[in-house]
């Protein structure tokens, strides 16, 4: 799993822009997937049909999305340096002095206009991006195109560290319950969906055409287990956790008994999660058509919209776990 989260967190894939992570998700799943296709939005769409005989089998819809936050350049001034706005949810307190990567493949280094007040919540519309230019002529990206952070992906023990961890682990979480499921008696739809990042767009169109009874978005949740942070039960290392309430949504309780009661039964670690802030794709799954059963399975990650997001492998490990004693068993709701 680790070196599949390497490569899919260092891979560039901005909201919009999602076509080489989903090459690197299409050459894991197409092996394992009964059928594979692809939708108008871009969402990678995976099917694992139920077993011969299985008796009224229910279409469940597990949604991740691949796309990661960015910056897109709105303005060139005469010497070259390059105004830029959000992609998504793009902190101006993770920004400053990042680097990122452009499509194209030029980097820049983000820099502020004047540091008055250091510690001062900074805005993105004062910042700039420098990519090495002396004028707007000899300036190698234009207004319009696209850049995301650029950092490696490293390890420190269990804790795992990179950019766009959401959702690329989420992601991985999702190619290896494929893999592990042998045989299921539902009708499995694992869904990598795009723009997430900017309004669920991705799930909605994909919910849309699947029309599942059922829908889980694995997404990550901040964690409430650093100094001053808000007082949230969220932590690494104690398991996936079992979403109850986020922003934009409510979880279906019969989605949350279903889980609880699995990881119960399985001796799964789990957290039960009520999040103050954000929201995932079940928001839009759960309004799709006439409406859908959705909950989510949320992986704890520190330092999320950052740069260095942190995750624990072995909630990475235990989402899989729990996701493949969900599914493998016929569901009684």
């Amino acid at each position: 799993m680790k070196p599949l989260l390497k490569t899919l967190t260092e891979t560039f894939a901005p909201s919009g822009h999602e076509d080489a992570v989903r090459k690197v998700i299409l050459k894991e799943v197409r092996p394992l997937a009964d059928e594979v296709s692809v939708d108008a939005l871009g969402n990678l769409i995976v099917r694992k049909k139920p077993a011969k005989g299985a008796k009224n089998p229910k279409k469940i819809m597990l949604a991740a999305h691949m796309d990661e936050i960015g910056v897109i350049v709105s303005h060139i001034d005469k010497k070259g340096f390059v105004r830029f706005t959000n992609v998504g949810g793009t902190f101006g307190r993770y920004t400053l002095g990042a680097r990122v990567r452009f499509l194209n493949g030029v980097s820049g280094v983000v820099g502020y206009d004047r540091l008055e007040q250091v510690d001062n919540i900074l805005p993105i519309n004062k910042m700039y991006i420098d990519v090495g230019a002396s004028s707007k002529e000899n300036c190698p990206v234009k207004v319009g195109d696209v850049a995301a952070f650029e950092r490696s992906y490293i390890e420190m023990g269990d804790r795992l560290i990179a950019k766009s961890m959401d959702d690329r682990s989420g992601v991985v979480v999702l190619i290896e319950t494929l893999r592990s499921i042998k045989s299921t008696p539902n009708d499995l739809y694992f869904v990598f969906t795009t723009q997430e990042e900017v309004g669920v767009r991705g799930a909605g169109a994909a919910a849309f055409g699947i029309d599942p009874d059922i829908g889980i978005a694995i997404d990550v949740t901040p964690t409430g287990d650093t100094p001053a942070s808000l007082k949230m039960v969220m932590e690494l290392g104690k398991g996936p956790c079992v979403k109850f309430r986020d922003v934009g949504m409510v979880s279906d309780p019969r989605v949350v008994d279903w889980m609880i009661n699995t990881a119960e039964k399985a001796r799964i670690p789990y957290q039960r999660e009520v999040l103050l802030i954000g929201s995932t794709d079940a928001r839009e799954i759960q309004i799709s058509r006439a409406g859908v059963m959705a909950g989510a399975l949320s992986i704890p990650c520190r330092y999320v919209h950052s740069a260095s997001e942190m995750v624990d492998y072995n909630d990475l490990k235990n989402s899989v776990k729990l996701l493949a004693a969900m599914l493998s068993k016929s569901v009684s709701f």
